[in-house]
């Protein structure tokens, strides 16, 4: 379900949002991606580790983040766009 008609995403997560759907190669709009839904898991947009990787392959080239599949805070760092995007804020280098 498609709740961003309540929350609206900032620039940066609809460009995030973007990065998302071209390294994954996914058939969804920008609009389909809640900035407050899960990324990861069965919910929300169902992302699973491999798609992490590519993200964070993807991330770490465009903004300098270090994101790395055995970080213990991955979970809330992929739990939602907002999230994703809120970590880069903070740790980016570029």
């Amino acid at each position: 379900m498609n709740t961003n008609t309540d929350i609206d995403k900032t620039g940066f997560e609809q460009e995030l949002a973007q990065h998302i759907i071209t390294a994954l190669n996914l058939d969804i709009g920008l609009a389909e991606i809640d900035p407050l839904a899960p990324l990861y898991g069965d919910e929300g947009l169902g992302i699973d580790s491999i798609d992490v990787l590519e993200i964070s392959l993807v991330l770490t080239k465009q903004y300098g983040v270090q994101l790395r599949s055995d970080d213990e805070n991955n979970a809330i760092i992929f739990a939602s766009l907002r999230n994703l995007g809120n970590h880069i804020l903070q740790n980016r280098t570029k």
